[in-house]
């Protein structure tokens, strides 16, 4: 995004970026300027996804390790089943006819076969019917995440997804089911079709409601927040009462609590969750991720972290094409836009810095992945589900960031020193006074000069690589 203006020959544009950066360029020449203005605005709104730098960029490293292979469902499952009989590998969805953001292979229970699935299908939001998200060794019980089921107001049951919820559950056990919406939002889906589960129909199972926003209030305090850090005024009583309206650290209140409730009910409890709130692409995926964090040590690794985000993001259809579209410094509002994987970031962020020797990786871990989220020369965070990715034929003609992430020269800048391996469950603290603002990410470019240099040579990649494109196309 630039906005120019001018003051005699010089003209000044001002580049705010995707990574919460403001960049300025003062230019000799009016007419330069303005061209090199109304380039930079071409290319910051592409009409196809083809044409951005991830189908353009070569690797000047050798990959050793192909990323895109690196976290296959059938490796996931190797070491699900020595562990466990009870579950299969589905392909049911393998040509994206089921559920358009599933991915090809999932993980149920093995007494359900695929003819429920497909009825269950039916039954739930979007096709997204309850799949395996995590298996607790310690005890046995498991979480599933799903959509939320399409009652309607006449309180319409289907018996299939009653056996596919129940298969998960002991004899004699109870289970939890999350709704990451209000009682009242919940009430209000039914009336447009949607709803949940009735405990006359499973009666095995508790209803629990977090509220975790999402969508254009998300946006919306994102907004708040990083014109919060950027306020020069320098008045400590302006910035606190910034930065608590933007209720940026609420959130990630509630989405902690409610993933400390998911981990609680399956550690401590003993019982089987299952996660939903509306289409279960959002919020959902925030519950079951940080409740893997907080259980498993495995996810506190890099390569464990790692297979997290692209089983309970990119694989279970994140939509971040959508949700990663313009960032906080948008003039045109966009409908779908929203930080969802931000504040699961900012979420990990927080418990890393509450057990700062439990993680294998540091907080520029963090960081880079927002970055590549939002913008990147690597194919990984392209498209909104997998679907659109085989499409797009990424595999083949993108580079996977986890190629470059994990070469043992990248790596090492990756890593903890801190890192002593924890095979505990931690529990993280939601009270006001263990919450902070995550400086690496928002007061990242109003510290002091050293950070101008990375700020130069990024911005130099950029000109090149829009110098390349407007050679190519325009």
């Amino acid at each position: 995004m630039s906005c120019s203006r001018f003051l005699g020959s010089v003209g000044t544009i001002i580049i705010k970026c995707k990574d919460l950066r403001i960049i300025q360029l003062d230019i000799p020449g009016m007419e330069e300027c303005l061209n090199i203005a109304s380039s930079i605005e071409a290319l910051s709104t592409l009409d196809s996804v083809t044409l951005m730098y991830p189908f353009f960029y070569r690797p000047m490293f050798e990959i050793v390790e192909d990323g895109w292979s690196a976290f296959l469902p059938e490796k996931e499952f190797e070491v699900l089943s020595s562990v466990t009989d009870e579950w299969r590998l589905s392909y049911i969805n393998k040509d994206f006819s089921i559920c358009p953001s599933y991915p090809p292979v999932v993980i149920v229970p093995r007494s359900i076969d695929d003819e429920t699935l497909q009825k269950v299908a039916v039954y739930r939001h979007g096709g997204r019917f309850p799949v395996l998200s995590y298996y607790h060794k310690k005890n046995g019980m498991v979480m599933m995440r799903s959509s939320q089921p399409l009652t309607g107001t006449n309180g319409r049951r289907c018996k299939e997804d009653e056996k596919l919820v129940n298969a998960t559950l002991r004899p004699g056990k109870r289970g939890y089911i999350i709704d990451t919406r209000s009682l009242n939002a919940a009430q209000q889906a039914r009336a447009k079709g949607g709803g949940f589960e009735q405990e006359v129909y499973y009666p095995q199972w508790r209803r629990i409601h977090r509220c975790i926003e999402r969508f254009n209030i998300l946006q919306e305090s994102l907004i708040k927040l990083v014109e919060a850090c950027n306020d020069q005024s320098h008045n400590m009583d302006r910035w606190l009462s910034k930065l608590e309206a933007s209720n940026w650290m609420t959130y990630i209140k509630e989405i902690l609590t409610a993933a400390c409730l998911a981990a609680q009910c399956i550690d401590r409890e003993g019982a089987s969750v299952l996660v939903h709130g509306t289409e279960g692409t959002d919020s959902t995926l925030q519950v079951t991720s940080l409740a893997q964090i907080i259980l498993d040590p495995d996810c506190r690794t890099i390569q464990g972290f790692e297979s997290l985000l692209v089983r309970e993001w990119l694989q279970a259809g994140h939509p971040f094409q959508q949700r990663c579209a313009q960032s906080a410094y948008s003039n045109s509002k966009q409908k779908f836009e929203a930080p969802v994987f931000l504040l699961f970031l900012d979420c990990v962020w927080q418990i890393l810095h509450q057990f700062p020797c439990s993680f294998e990786f540091n907080e520029h871990f963090l960081v880079t992945l927002f970055e590549h989220a939002y913008a990147s020369q690597f194919g990984t965070f392209l498209g909104n589900n997998e679907n659109e990715r085989s499409k797009l034929k990424l595999q083949q003609k993108t580079m996977s960031l986890w190629s470059w992430v994990n070469q043992p020269e990248e790596l090492k800048n990756f890593q903890n020193p801190l890192f002593e391996a924890n095979s505990l469950v931690i529990w993280p603290s939601v009270a006001p006074q263990s919450l902070q603002l995550w400086e690496g990410v928002f007061l990242r470019w109003n510290r002091p000069s050293r950070f101008l240099d990375e700020a130069e040579e990024e911005m130099r990649r950029i000109i090149d690589y829009n110098r390349f494109l407007l050679d190519k196309f325009f």
